[in-house]
């Protein structure tokens, strides 16, 4: 504690979590926004007096406020309202799918656009991806698109295709393509094709934007998330996303920090950005403005991450889609470099990793070292261990999602057999090695809830139970540091949050039970009970802080 500083809040009663190296406290005191002493009850008891208010825990689990450390911000908030597929929303069938396509275009004008995220072929009934006809049934006077739960491919109906200009011998786009069968179109569009549909798509206003950044920020609080990195900013709306995010932090809808990553080149706004003034590094507190991101191949899901063994022949083999030729991605990656940008790119297989690390090397001068820039390789997912060490040695970050183990992890045995599986989104290896990974979401790919994460962690085990390379497990402790202080180092932010340290920001978790005490299967279950950032309150599930019992 330092000045004489005193406590506004007092939280005690159950385990706080102050970081990894920290260990728990028994109290931590907060006031004017920081943490002002964290130990022992008679090592902050200087910090308190009759005015600091107390929050009793009650058993429950205190934790810094967590870091999400990839994820789509706005997309995020823009599909809250948009027709939800996913799996765990009961999405199995195609039935229940085009049900509720047919449900949202009951409610839409004839001519209006449906958009839906998050369906997963490998979990639906039928095994394979729905198709232009199956939508055109069930939204024949819609243009319909749904995009598969990765988000690098889509499914359009004919009104959307003929909307686009696509017919049967539309050539594939570079670094994308277009799915055809006995002539006629599919309806499946993957990774840079998808433009094509995508940017007929009538991009929403700047009032609907912000309140879609309002949602996601609410619906982040309420996990326990303070930070989050918000990726490919652009990529929906061009420059006008940066008006609304701007906008959304002058008006207080913006609640959480925000790590911005810009939509790279060519496709995306970096230049464009650059070219009315954004710079690395610039923004407030709640909103930076830091990276660049380009995409280097698909998902192995989706069969579209780039590899060097193929495919397994029963799943379509291939080796999947580099999006850019290497001469290329490495001329993008120098570009953004030499400007000062963290470089934050997706790779996803092997192949594509060797491409973009290989570039990031390159990009390596005595003018523009890479050494201290916290480039990152983002998924990083079917990575080699050389790869690994030479990540190590430029200081380059993985930014995985240990969560796709849980969602995904079923189907990359069904694509890629089981030993290349088992050793995908190495946590372990990368933890031994002595990285520092950064856990994530990747939201709206997978879900935000940050216990799917913590739970595929430990235990490395499917939605359907299957155990994926056992060897991978880390501890809880581990796991929480990668969602805390690893994804506040990526932001470099950890000399200001990550952490229960005296002197750093007060952004805090209450979670509904203590994790360390419990079972793995019961932290599938936990909730968080009061998120705070700057030790003012974000979220509170019951009310306590508002309650006369927290005086």
């Amino acid at each position: 504690m330092s000045g004489g500083a005193r406590a506004e809040l007092l939280l005690s009663g159950g385990p706080i979590w102050c970081g990894k190296r920290e260990g728990f406290a028994e109290a931590v005191a907060v006031g004017g926004g920081r943490i002002l002493a964290a130990g022992s009850i008679s090592e902050v008891d200087g910090a308190i007096d009759s005015a600091t208010r107390r929050l009793n825990l009650a058993g429950r689990l205190a934790v810094p406020g967590l870091v999400e450390a990839h994820m789509h911000l706005l997309p995020y908030g823009l599909g809250l309202a948009q027709v939800n597929l996913r799996p765990d929303d009961g999405v199995r069938t195609l039935d229940e799918l085009l049900r509720r396509v047919a449900a949202a275009a009951a409610r839409k004008p004839p001519g209006t656009w449906i958009l839906g995220r998050g369906y997963d072929q490998g979990v639906l009934d039928i095994g394979r991806h729905p198709t232009a006809d199956e939508l055109d049934r069930a939204a024949p006077h819609h243009p319909v698109v749904i995009k598969r739960t990765c988000g690098h491919m889509l499914v359009a109906n004919s009104a959307a295709l003929k909307l686009a200009s696509i017919t049967a011998s539309t050539p594939d786009s570079d670094g994308g393509s277009i799915g055809r069968e006995g002539g006629r179109l599919t309806g499946l569009l993957q990774e840079r094709s998808m433009r094509l549909v995508l940017d007929r798509v009538p991009p929403p206003d700047e009032t609907a934007m912000v309140d879609a950044i309002g949602a996601a920020c609410r619906t982040l609080a309420a996990f326990g998330f303070t930070a989050a990195t918000d990726m490919n900013v652009g990529a929906t709306a061009g420059l006008a996303e940066i008006d609304a995010y701007r906008r959304a932090e002058r008006d207080g809808t913006l609640s959480l920090r925000l790590w911005q990553v810009l939509a790279g080149n060519p496709e995306g706004i970096a230049d464009a950005a650059w070219d009315v003034g954004l710079r690395p590094m610039s923004g407030g507190p709640l909103l930076r403005w830091g990276g660049v991101k380009v995409f280097a191949d698909g998902s192995a899901g989706g069969l579209t991450a780039a590899f060097f063994e193929p495919y397994l022949e029963e799943a379509g083999g291939g080796r999947g889609l580099l999006c850019f030729p290497t001469e290329t991605m490495h001329a993008l990656l120098a570009h953004d470099h030499r400007r000062g940008w963290q470089l934050a790119i997706h790779a996803i297989g092997d192949a594509a990793i060797e491409q973009v690390l290989s570039g990031m090397e390159a990009a390596n001068t005595q003018e523009h070292p890479v050494a201290g820039r916290r480039h990152r390789i983002e998924h990083c997912g079917f990575v080699t261990a050389e790869q690994r060490r030479r990540m190590r040695t430029c200081g380059i970050i993985p930014v995985p999602q240990p969560v796709f183990i849980h969602e995904f992890g079923d189907l990359y045995l069904a694509n890629l057999g089981r030993r290349r599986a088992e050793a995908s989104y190495p946590m372990r290896a990368w933890i031994d090695d002595g990285a520092d990974p950064a856990a994530s979401s990747d939201a709206p790919v997978s879900t935000v809830d940050p216990f799917v994460n913590l739970h595929a962690m430990l235990t490395r085990q499917t939605h359907r139970g299957t155990l994926l390379g056992p060897d991978q497990r880390i501890t809880l402790a581990e796991a929480l540091h990668a969602c805390t202080r690893a994804g506040a180092y990526t932001q470099f932010a950890e000399a200001e949050r990550g952490t229960l340290a005296p002197g750093l920001r007060a952004d805090i978790a209450v979670i509904d039970r203590d994790l360390f005490s419990c079972e793995p299967a019961e932290i599938l279950a936990a909730k968080v009970d009061v998120t705070l950032r700057d030790g003012a309150v974000l979220f509170d599930r019951h009310g306590e802080l508002s309650s006369a019992a927290a005086a």
